[in-house]
């Protein structure tokens, strides 16, 4: 491994994160310009510029032929979105507030994605006909929320989101910005994802090659972690300022656009191969990360701080899975045994008490 391998990869990942933030910012300036209101620019623009960056290296990958890479980014940010950004966050914070609308129709739809990537991914790849469904199914998505922002059904959880992304995008949205440079700084920060993304895309490669690892694991680990990095930083900002709301959000939501917009426009442009490592653990783990969100959020819809740590356990957990797994250790067995005898039945026990004590008062309530 070469120093420029290093250095590509630090600096790919500055600008991916940098060229996502300038074209969020020019976006925004335009909306705005056209008289949409904060709310709907930070469910749709916003949303969607938190993905670039994954968006970005997926299909550098997928075009360079590398579609283990682009999956594996997809599905590593996502696990880490819930157990590493939520984790941390949780426990910075002191707990995490959910809003009802997350666990009545973000969560479900995060869940039932996840399920849609392991079903059609069955076949070996996720091919042009898959990513048009995802694409088509982003839409609705997109059309549902905004639509519902608009006319104001969410009462008081509208009221909450929109306040928060007034004061998120209050340096873009108010005063006035010349169109043209609005515009400008959209073409540099979409320029910036494009030079970001190769550049990550190279030194990801070359580190598989040089650690003998597969671009898969690279992609679930390394890149996963840096493309998530602007989910990281902004949910533990705002959990120590105690805006509590913000993360769970945020990672639902770039969870929901990673599968849907990242998959489904990266196999329009090039088949996504699909692993048999990928079917026979990484995506039901996903999976299985995505339901437990469940029990836990309706748990008096806040993620408390013990809640967090428990997440950010199983993700330090999964590194040393994933680890051990890639240098055939000889602990391995062992620690998948105590996985599945242990740790896997006890969390279940722990997810249902959680679940039935949240349903509870729900029941108590309708009665």
């Amino acid at each position: 491994m070469s120093v420029f391998t290093v250095i590509a990869f630090i600096v790919g990942t500055i600008v991916l994160i940098s060229g996502a933030d300038i074209m969020v910012r020019g976006a925004a300036r335009i909306a705005a310009s056209s008289g949409l209101s904060p709310v709907v620019i930070g469910l749709t623009i916003v949303a969607f510029g938190t993905s670039a960056p994954e968006l970005a290296v997926s299909i550098g990958a997928a075009t360079r032929g590398t579609s283990d890479l682009a999956l594996g980014n997809v599905v590593g940010s996502n696990i880490a979105n819930i157990l590493l950004v939520l984790g941390l966050s949780a426990v910075v914070g002191s707990g995490l507030v959910v809003a009802f609308r997350i666990v009545r129709i973000d969560v479900p739809l995060m869940i039932g994605a996840s399920i849609a990537v392991i079903v059609l991914g069955l076949d070996g790849s996720l091919g042009r006909i898959d990513g048009g469904l995802f694409v088509i199914a982003l839409l609705a998505y997109l059309f549902r929320t905004v639509s519902s922002a608009r006319s104001n059904v969410d009462g008081e959880s509208h009221h909450h989101i929109a306040k928060d992304y007034e004061e998120g995008l209050a340096a873009e949205i108010s005063g006035t910005h010349p169109l043209w440079q609005s515009f400008a700084l959209v073409v540099v920060g979409i320029a910036m994802l494009v030079i970001g993304s190769q550049l990550l895309v190279t030194a990801a490669t070359d580190l598989a090659t040089a650690f003998g690892a597969s671009e898969f694991l690279i992609g679930l680990t390394v890149v996963a972690v840096g493309t998530s990095l602007p989910e990281i930083a902004t949910s533990i900002v705002s959990a120590a300022k105690g805006q509590r709301d913000l993360a769970v959000g945020n990672a639902v939501g770039s969870n929901l656009f990673n599968l849907l917009a990242v998959l489904g426009f990266t196999s329009l442009i090039a088949p996504i191969e699909v692993s048999n490592t990928a079917l026979g653990f990484d995506l039901p783990f996903m999976l299985a990360v995505a339901v437990a969100c469940l029990p836990i959020f309706v748990n008096g819809y806040v993620i408390k701080r013990w809640e967090g740590v428990l997440f950010t356990g199983y993700y330090v957990g999964y590194l040393v899975w994933l680890g051990l797994d890639a240098a055939s250790a000889s602990i391995h067995d062992e620690f998948n045994f105590a996985m599945l005898v242990f740790v896997v039945p006890l969390t279940a026990i722990t997810l249902t008490v959680i679940g039935l004590r949240a349903a509870r008062p729900a029941q108590t309530a309708v009665q």
